[in-house]
């Protein structure tokens, strides 16, 4: 049951937000016990961001696992996504932070898992 947010300064066109989705419901499996199924995707463009002091394009990246991953797993992630993003988005990799959220409760249709 992961959850995937980008927000990002960078405007995104529809193509663009189609190749993210697709390309994100690949990379997903890389986590064990993950799939496109359950994976919820919530992209944030054109928003007003700094880093570092300057508005130069960035992106920040939470993943929300139910569970939890190995530092392997994760470290492998980090360097997919980043590289994903920075190739569709034109975003220098050291303008992308990656943050990751474990929970053991997490809630659909009415109950908890």
């Amino acid at each position: 049951m992961p959850f995937i947010k980008i927000n990002t300064n960078v405007a995104i066109n529809s193509n663009t937000l189609t190749e993210i989705k697709t390309e994100l419901g690949s990379l997903i499996r890389s986590i064990p016990g993950k799939s496109e199924e359950w994976l919820m995707i919530d992209i944030d463009d054109k928003q007003t961001m700094f880093f570092k002091g300057v508005s130069e394009e960035c992106a920040m990246i939470e993943v929300k696992l139910y569970g939890s991953a190995s530092s392997e797993t994760l470290n492998n992630f980090t360097k997919r996504i980043t590289a994903l993003i920075s190739k569709l988005l034109n975003i220098q990799p050291a303008r992308i932070y990656v943050s990751y959220c474990f929970t053991s409760n997490r809630g659909y249709n009415g109950s908890n898992f």
